[in-house]
């Protein structure tokens, strides 16, 4: 049988236990060490934490030094209070102390929900999301003055900085920051800037001479501002 997790050590680390609102959850972030004498205390902090408005109530013990049954039963107590008033109770953060204890009781799976492949895919949807909202300012500026400077579509300018992008191996919202930077009078790479109006050219090929395509592959961008927003 495995051996009870230590006691507090002499002169141990003062317990902190912190709240934060967080749109419909509550974050209770618990750090140092908990005993016996402590438990009374956090049980008041998170039925305060369950009264508040929210779907769900989040615990973060990364930081928990020590604890014993009494802060666990604390917690266990909280969870089916919020069972009871139809609310989300999970541990998302545990430190090794916390994860010996949850597993010594088998608790875990109360406590620390499993993410499924749905979860997952869900915060990999959020990161990219955050992603685009950061990098789209230089993407629409960068469409903005490719409109201006070759006469073209909203979709045509998009369809160039794609093709250029893939044509340079460059990730888009670089390639987009680059042409930006066109304004303040810093040119485009040689291959960039060959690869970028070798797209204009097909996607919006201008009239040479003899009705063929005039050669705009030696052409950059002109450094003209994009148009105001309407």
């Amino acid at each position: 049988m495995p051996n009870p997790p230590e006691g507090p050590r002499p002169g141990r680390a003062a317990p902190s236990v912190s709240t934060h609102l967080d749109g419909d959850r509550v974050l209770v972030t618990i750090a140092g060490e908990l005993c016996l004498d402590d438990s009374a205390s956090l049980e008041r902090i998170l039925r305060a934490a369950l009264r508040e408005p929210v779907r769900r109530v989040e615990l973060d013990l990364g930081k928990l030094e020590f604890w014993d049954c009494s802060a666990l039963n604390a917690l266990l107590t909280a969870r089916r209070e919020a069972l009871a008033a139809d609310k989300e109770f999970a541990v998302t953060a545990v430190s090794p102390v916390a994860e010996r204890l949850l597993a010594l009781t088998d608790t875990r799976p109360l406590l620390v929900p499993d993410p499924g492949p749905q979860d997952e895919e869900l915060r990999s949807e959020v990161t990219q999301l955050r992603r685009a909202m950061q990098t789209r300012p230089d993407i629409d500026l960068a469409r903005g003055i490719l409109m201006a400077s070759f006469g073209l579509s909203p979709d045509e300018a998009w369809d160039v900085l794609v093709m250029a992008s893939q044509n340079t191996n460059t990730k888009l919202h670089r390639l987009a920051s680059n042409v930006v930077t066109t304004v303040q009078g810093t040119p485009l790479p040689d291959p960039v800037r060959h690869h970028l109006t070798a797209a204009v050219a097909r996607v919006s090929p201008p009239d040479g001479p003899d009705g063929e395509p005039a050669d705009t592959a030696a052409a950059p961008p002109r450094t003209a501002a994009p148009p105001p927003p309407r």
